[in-house]
């Protein structure tokens, strides 16, 4: 079992450099158009903040809770 959870704990830590990697994307689109003069956010960049949310919560789905997690009613 020990194994399983080192497995989901590095999956989780892949995709935690993901979203990192996809913030680095999303803010050099919006530099790049606010450079450009562009007023709106590209779409690119919608999506790219898309795909971001999608993988950070992957990331939170795969990490084991702690007892920090869990708050007594």
């Amino acid at each position: 079992m020990a194994d399983i959870a080192e497995t989901l704990d590095d999956l989780a830590e892949r995709l935690a450099g993901i979203a990192n990697e996809l913030d680095d994307l999303g803010f050099e689109l919006l530099r790049a158009a606010g450079a450009a003069g562009d007023p709106d956010p590209p779409a690119a960049e919608r999506q790219v903040l898309k795909a971001r949310r999608a993988v950070s919560r992957a990331v939170a789905a795969l990490r084991a809770p702690t007892a920090d997690d869990w708050t007594p009613l």
